[in-house]
């Protein structure tokens, strides 16, 4: 956040304080609000996908002993 400067007037440690106070929970509410629309919009492409990660379970089948082995 850039530093904050008073131009006009002589305000008091206790309005100062009060400024900040205000100015600081509106900027983390923005940063919350921002941060829940990433989320919400899920991983950017397929690739970026943590799920993409994971190894698929091995399915029950003929060849299931022969394809559990395989590098993953």
């Amino acid at each position: 956040m850039p530093p904050i400067q008073v131009l006009h007037g002589q305000p008091t440690p206790e309005e100062l304080a009060t400024v900040l106070a205000v100015v600081s929970v509106r900027a983390a509410a923005a940063q919350a609000a921002e941060a829940a629309r990433r989320a919400a919009s899920g991983p950017d492409s397929a690739w970026t996908d943590p799920a993409r990660r994971l190894r698929p379970v091995p399915r029950p089948g003929t060849d299931a002993w022969r394809t559990s082995g395989w590098a993953q």
